[in-house]
C-alpha cells in the first residue's frame, strides 16, 4: 500500500494577495509615522528603557544612601563620644564643686539663723568627727582664740546639736546632744512639760522625769525649755518618735532634727544665754501723714 505525500504550495493568486496586504500594511505604517519616523521610534526606544533606567537610578539613590547613612552614622558616634567626654568633665567638674556648693547654702542658713535670734552668735566649722565611737563628738576649728568656753551651746538651722566640751587654743569639741553623757533641758511644744534629754547614740534620744499621765503623740515636737542656761527657750531638739508607758515615768523617745552626721558649719551661742529671747523688733513703717485740705 502506498502513501501519497502532499506537498503545500502557494498559489499565484495567493502570492498576490500576501504581496497586496504587506503593501497595505507598509503604507499603513507610512501614514501613521507620518514623514519623519526616526522620531516615533526613539519614543519607543525611550519608553522601553525607562523601567531599566528607573532601576538603575534607584540603584544609584539606594547605594548613595547606604553610603550617606554610614557616614552619618561614623559622625553619630563620633559626636556622642565627644559628648561623653563633655559629660564626664561636666560630672567631675560638679563633684569637685559640689563640697563649695553645700559650703555656701550651709553659710547661706547659718546667716539666716543668726538674723532670727538676736545673740551675739560665732561660726565655726566642723573639721573632723568621731561619732562613731560611743563617747565621740565633733571637733571645731576655732577655740579660744575666738572667745570660746566650756558649756556653749551648739546649733544649725535644722535644730540643736550640743554643747562645747572642751576648749583648747585654736581647737574645741562638742558633745553631741545624742551621747550618753550629754543632757538638754527640754519641753513639749504642746503642753509644755519639761523634763531632760538623755542621748541614746545614732542621732536618738530619751525625754526622762515626764509623768506618765502626760499625754503625747508621735511627730510632737520637742523644743528646749531654758532650764539649763545652755539654750534659750524655744529651740528645736527633734520630734517624738516613740511612746510607751513605763513603771514611774513616761518613755518618750525622739529623733533629734540635726544632721549629726553631715556638718560642716555650726554656730555656737553665748554663754549662759538669757531663758527667754525675743526676735529683733522691726519698726513698722511709718505712713506720711497729710496735710490738712491736701488731696
Amino acid at each position: 500500500m502506498a502513501i501519497r505525500v502532499s506537498r503545500w504550495r502557494w498559489s499565484r493568486a495567493a502570492w498576490q494577495r500576501l504581496i497586496l496586504i504587506v503593501l497595505w500594511l507598509g503604507h499603513g505604517v507610512w501614514v501613521f509615522l507620518g514623514p519623519n519616523p526616526a522620531r516615533h521610534w526613539t519614543r519607543l526606544a525611550d519608553a522601553l528603557s525607562r523601567p531599566s533606567q528607573g532601576l538603575a537610578s534607584r540603584w544609584e539613590g539606594w547605594r548613595a544612601a547606604r553610603r550617606d547613612s554610614g557616614r552619618s552614622l561614623a559622625e553619630l558616634r563620633a559626636d556622642n563620644g565627644r559628648l561623653a567626654m563633655d559629660l564626664a568633665q561636666l560630672r567631675t567638674r560638679a563633684a569637685q564643686e559640689a563640697p563649695r556648693f553645700a559650703e555656701a547654702d550651709a553659710a547661706v542658713q547659718l546667716l539666716g539663723l543668726k538674723q532670727q535670734i538676736p545673740l551675739e552668735l560665732k561660726a565655726a566649722r566642723v573639721i573632723f568627727s568621731t561619732r562613731p565611737a560611743t563617747f565621740g563628738g565633733l571637733f571645731l576649728d576655732r577655740g579660744a582664740d575666738l572667745g570660746l568656753v566650756p558649756d556653749q551651746g551648739v546649733l544649725v538651722p535644722e535644730g540643736i546639736v550640743g554643747r562645747l566640751w572642751s576648749v583648747s587654743a585654736t581647737q574645741s569639741k562638742v558633745l553631741p546632744a545624742d551621747a550618753p553623757n550629754a543632757s538638754v533641758a527640754v519641753m513639749l511644744m504642746r503642753s509644755r512639760a519639761t523634763g531632760v534629754l538623755q542621748g541614746l547614740g545614732s542621732g536618738r534620744a530619751l525625754v526622762r522625769y515626764l509623768s506618765n499621765q502626760e499625754v503625747v503623740q508621735v511627730g510632737e515636737a520637742v523644743l528646749t525649755s531654758g532650764l539649763d542656761r545652755v539654750f534659750p527657750r524655744g529651740l528645736l531638739v527633734g520630734y517624738v518618735a516613740e511612746v510607751a508607758q513605763g513603771d514611774l515615768e513616761l518613755q518618750v523617745v525622739l529623733n533629734l532634727a540635726a544632721p549629726l552626721d553631715r556638718l560642716s558649719s555650726v554656730l555656737l551661742l553665748p554663754p549662759q544665754p538669757p531663758i527667754e529671747v525675743q526676735p529683733p523688733f522691726l519698726a513698722p513703717e511709718q505712713k506720711p501723714q497729710r496735710k490738712r485740705g491736701a488731696p
